[in-house]
């Protein structure tokens, strides 16, 4: 990360990196069935530095770290209800590639819990991230959920948008 950054620049490099690895933390909970609180315990005292030198993003925001990653693993059956309504016909949950599944539950929680971001920040954040694991159509995917919880969640925040795209 340059010293040439401005500040709002550095709190965004820090969120993205934090969200990046509050997706890898519900992965590994997921996959794991480990309990949450170690394994947030294990990001915030090992992973975040790790995360921070591999992706060249800086310093990870440790506060939304955790409450992305607290928050989504509290409440993975409300948020899958929120994404499974979002879901073409056909689709379910357990359909869901398992990374594509903890970006969902991410992205979602955002949406839900934290009004003071901005729908279309948490949509691009998320489908960033989704570009980083995979190179086929998830991120079409991932950005089509994550636009209708958004319409659907927070509509007023929308306005016309939804004739002319989010």
């Amino acid at each position: 990360m340059t010293e040439t950054m401005s500040r709002q620049e550095k709190v965004k490099a820090a969120r993205s990196a934090a969200r990046l690895a509050a997706v890898q933390a519900l992965y590994q909970i997921d996959m794991t069935d480990q309990e949450p609180e170690s394994v947030i315990a294990e990001f915030v005292a090992h992973r975040l530095k790790e995360i921070e030198q591999a992706e060249e993003l800086g310093a990870a925001d440790a506060d939304h770290f955790r409450r992305v990653a607290e928050g989504a693993s509290a409440d993975t059956d409300g948020l899958d209800t929120l994404i499974s309504a979002a879901l073409a016909e056909g689709w379910s949950i357990p359909r869901l590639e398992s990374t594509v599944r903890a970006i969902l539950r991410a992205g979602a929680f955002e949406l839900n819990a934290m009004k003071s971001v901005p729908p279309a920040v948490a949509i691009t954040e998320y489908v960033d991230i989704a570009h980083a694991f995979h190179g086929g159509k998830e991120p079409a995917f991932v950005n089509g959920v994550l636009d209708r919880i958004a319409h659907e969640l927070r509509a007023d925040e929308f306005g016309d948008a939804r004739q002319g795209g989010c």
